[in-house]
């Protein structure tokens, strides 16, 4: 069973591995990995599959950097009787993997958009978007999810790879995801607009950095941050009042479920398809009436999810 990520750095990623390495490790399969170095590192990801055909995968599990320019390797390794499932984020089209297993980022993105809109009360929403990068599917997912949960984007649909703002979102910067540029895109914001009251971030990583920049500038008690991802690092930055609310996704369970399917074929030789959702949940200490959330102790003993 082959795993490619998108970095190897991600805490997400990270436990995406660990949680392979253990469902393998029970069903005594060999797991080979490879990773980009960055987000968005596609010419990575083509290497790995192509290693991995070679030294004989009879499935890979990917989560694509590049939704469209990794797919004519993938369909090579279909057609060479490789099974392909994207884990996280779908490929561009859907059917150039045999089958998804993801969190809907675009409900993550609805419900801490729900939360943010309850939260502001009857404030004036001034906000800024940490995002990822241009094109990026699941990026443009969880911010569109953010704009229409929030009410500013009700047209917006899960299909989109366009960010969709409003003349409320006074500064959008993106931050690959990484916890030092989600630092400078907040200090570029904040130095350009000084009453932003809300940001959504793209994930933790980028929401930590953007709390840096917020407590450097005496601001902590004057803005919210949301954000995705539910990791563990980012539901303790829930109960430290860094972050407050947070879309819980799960990892391991994409994983796990991943290798057994794998396995599953090289036995019996029945192909995945379709998308199956690995779930999400709102997690903040802070709850919103109309708005369904755990707390963080129940975002604890779930983070990264079995």
């Amino acid at each position: 069973v082959g795993l490619i990520t998108k970095t190897e750095t991600n805490p997400f990623f990270v436990k995406m591995k660990e949680g392979a390495q253990a469902k393998a490790a029970e069903l005594g399969a060999e797991l080979l990995t490879a990773a980009g170095s960055f987000d968005g590192d596609n010419e990575a990801q083509v290497t790995a599959i192509e290693n991995m055909i070679n030294a004989g995968a009879k499935g890979i599990l990917i989560t694509p950097s590049d939704t469209k320019a990794i797919v004519p390797t993938i369909e090579k390794a279909r057609e060479q009787g490789v099974v392909v499932i994207a884990l996280d984020t779908a490929t561009d089209p859907q059917e150039a993997s045999d089958a998804l297993f993801a969190t809907d980022n675009f409900q993550a993105g609805v419900l801490i958009g729900e939360w943010a809109k309850a939260a502001m009360g009857d404030k004036t929403p001034v906000i800024a978007t940490l995002d990822l990068a241009p094109g990026i599917t699941v990026g443009a997912q969880r911010h569109n999810g953010f704009m229409k949960g929030f009410g500013l984007a009700p047209e917006a649909e899960a299909s989109s790879t366009d960010n969709i703002n409003t003349p409320e979102v006074v500064c959008s910067q993106d931050t690959a995801g990484d916890q030092t540029k989600g630092q400078t895109a907040m200090e570029n914001c904040l130095s350009a607009n000084p009453d932003i009251n809300l940001v959504y971030t793209i994930n933790e990583p980028a929401a930590f950095g953007a709390f840096t920049a917020i407590k450097n500038a005496g601001k902590e008690n004057d803005i919210l941050i949301v954000s995705v991802d539910g990791g563990c690092a980012g539901v303790r930055g829930v109960v430290d009042g860094q972050i407050d609310a947070t879309s819980q996704q799960y990892p391991l369970k994409m994983a796990s479920l991943g290798v057994e399917t794998v396995v599953n074929f090289a036995k019996t030789g029945e192909k995945p398809s379709g998308y199956t959702d690995t779930g999400v949940t709102l997690i903040t200490d802070q709850t919103q009436e109309g708005v369904d959330s755990q707390d963080s102790a129940f975002g604890l003993d779930n983070c990264w999810g079995e």
